[in-house]
């Protein structure tokens, strides 16, 4: 191959040899360009050809192999190739493969970064600051914006430069010349005037690990000068200086990309590379997924109208139109379900509960007719609270504050009170038909569902309202995310509803439930509250991504209307319903990999 090449230049005649070895030591005898994406390239008789080996090069052709060709040019690289070869040489640098870097850049014709900014970098990590803040007047030419944003993009680089320099003298004890800095340098610039005052203060530190501890500086040296550096290249355009790991942040941004169209993706999100490959596109299987009956809870005897996992995940409470509330354990390690205790006596039957926020209290709720509410101590199975302001009242829904001490309780018939845990009325609202209510985590407002087809927030401590919802159809049921930011909403005739608290609009209306006007309570769930999930009077369990309308899972086994879902908080694989067939059934991941009943794939 050697001995073909140098014939082949010896057959071309000068211009040819001379092109040859200049791409071999990365440069060229001929009159060199250079562009502003970093590429070199050089001229010869008026006709332009790379500077380097491979993509871009110059190399002399044969005919029959005794013939002797003229040069040609090959494709030069287009701006995408030379963008990923600047990448790839930033991650080897980065790697300590200065040998690879070199030989990428002289054999491509690329550059890693402009002269200019080589130049900058090394000043800045040799911590030659005269040098640097001058090499800024070179950079200051290579930016294309508007006047006035590089002035002020140079004046904020000069900046972050002396802090630098000034710090950097406090820790070496140099106290008069960091003085100097920062009355001569930093004050002059009449740039962030907050901060100098803050800067001038760190004069009084005793001591390097003092200065340290108060700035939050990780002091001289590498660390703190190439996180300067990450600082300032934000200033510079990138045909400049690269931004740093930008290899990494763009793998980075393709595996959440991924992760975030991946319809079934319900774990932890790490942000490591380390934790995935990059050889194959990130995909999760519905068999990982909560829609494969686990359990089928038969101990209640008659409709089951709801259920709900406690906060901490390791119990689950239903209640049921046989009068009872049943305490399930989890297992931790088999998420099998396991009975408790049966609290009993809840004469209209049990169609609300709510966990307090340490799970120590459950407070049980009846029908429409039900004019009284139970408190009840789980971990002792003891009554605590029997409340009943009045025969003729409706207490159907209950919420509690998140300080624990205090709950809200109403109805449709018009009562709407806030109580202590032994059921004295701390506050009332008069004339509020409730049908759901909800506790914001300012521990002030409540959200509150009435018979006007809306979602009011009412103020306990100035006793303001306003309105923040306003539906068409009766709402039959709410829950709000645990950032307190979205609520979803089960509508009658309409189905489930995703609404934004705080913006006030309807986000997404979810499709494939059957939703008339049985009070059916949907659930956000998974990983994040990424899914959403809903009973259903079609006998099914409905499963939804949060950012799709159609479902992506359909779970059937029950018999008839799914009352309740509740989505484990703590195990994002565990899913629980509750239906009028009497059953609780208990959701998780498929038993074996071969399983395919019970789940309807409904991608779209």
């Amino acid at each position: 191959r050697k001995k073909h090449r140098a014939s082949a230049a010896e057959g071309a005649g000068e211009p040819g040899l001379s092109c040859l070895n200049s791409a071999q030591n990365g440069e060229s005898s001929s009159a060199v360009g250079t562009h502003s994406n970093g590429v070199l390239t050089s001229t010869n008789n008026g006709n332009s050809v790379g500077a380097g080996l491979g993509s871009g090069t110059c190399v002399a052709s044969t005919s029959s192999g005794s013939e002797v060709g003229s040069m040609k040019k090959k494709k030069r690289l287009s701006q995408s190739e030379e963008d990923v070869i600047r990448l790839i040489g930033q991650h080897l640098d980065g790697l300590g493969l200065n040998q690879t870097v070199d030989l990428l850049m002289q054999e491509s014709g690329c550059r890693l970064e402009h002269t200019s900014a080589t130049k900058f970098r090394n000043h800045v990590m040799e911590g030659e600051w005269d040098k640097a803040e001058n090499d800024l007047n070179e950079l200051r030419a290579l930016m294309h914006s508007p006047n006035a944003i590089v002035v002020r993009y140079t004046q904020r680089m000069k900046f972050l430069l002396l802090q630098q320099k000034y710090l950097e003298y406090l820790e070496d004890g140099k106290v008069l010349e960091a003085l100097q800095v920062l009355r001569g340098e930093l004050t002059p610039l009449k740039y962030n005037t907050d901060r100098i005052h803050v800067l001038s203060g760190y004069l009084m530190c005793s001591h390097a690990e003092d200065l340290r501890a108060k700035t939050e500086w990780e002091g001289k040296g590498t660390n703190s000068r190439c996180r300067l550096l990450d600082k300032l290249q934000t200033y510079l355009p990138p045909s400049v200086m690269l931004p740093p790991r930008r290899l990494q942040t763009l793998l980075r941004q393709a595996v959440e990309l991924q992760r975030d169209r991946c319809l079934y993706h319900n774990t932890k999100l790490d942000s490591s590379l380390d934790s995935v490959t990059l050889l194959l596109d990130h995909v999760c299987s519905r068999k990982q997924f909560p829609c494969y009956t686990q359990q089928i809870l038969t101990e209640h005897c008659n409709e089951v109208w709801f259920c709900k996992f406690s906060n901490d995940g390791t119990k689950l409470a239903t209640g049921s139109k046989d009068t009872t509330v049943i305490i399930w354990q989890v297992d931790p390690e088999s998420h099998q379900l396991k009975l408790l205790r049966t609290l009993e006596g809840h004469a209209y039957g049990v169609s609300y509960l709510a966990w307090s926020p340490d799970d120590t209290y459950l407070i049980a709720c009846g029908p429409d007719d039900c004019s009284e509410l139970w408190l009840w101590n789980v971990p002792t199975g003891e009554l605590r609270t029997k409340m009943s302001q009045s025969h003729e009242d409706s207490l159907t829904s209950v919420a509690w504050n998140p300080d624990g001490k205090r709950f809200v309780t109403g109805g449709q018939r018009g009562q709407f009170y806030q109580c202590d845990l032994d059921g004295n009325l701390l506050d009332s609202w008069e004339g509020v038909r409730v049908q759901c209510l909800w506790c914001v985590g300012d521990g002030r407002t409540v959200l509150a569902s009435d018979t006007h087809q809306r979602i009011r927030g009412y103020n306990f401590e100035d006793l303001t309202d306003r309105n923040i919802v306003q539906e068409d159809h009766p709402i039959m049921s709410f829950t709000v995310s645990k950032n307190g930011r979205l609520a979803l909403l089960n509508v009658a005739t309409q189905g489930v509803h995703l609404w934004d608290l705080q913006d006030r609009v309807l986000v997404r209306k979810y499709q494939g439930v059957t939703q008339g006007f049985y009070t059916i309570h949907s659930c956000f769930g998974g990983h994040n509250e990424d899914f959403i999930a809903s009973g259903s009077e079609d006998h099914k369990v409905y499963i939804w991504h949060r950012r799709s309308e159609l479902p992506i899972a359909e779970l059937t086994g029950h018999t008839r209307t799914v009352n309740c879902v509740s989505w484990n908080p703590i195990i994002p694989g565990l899913m629980a319903s509750a239906s009028d067939d009497g059953t609780v059934r208990v959701w998780g991941p498929a038993p074996f990999l071969d399983t395919q009943e019970n789940c309807s794939n409904m991608d779209s």
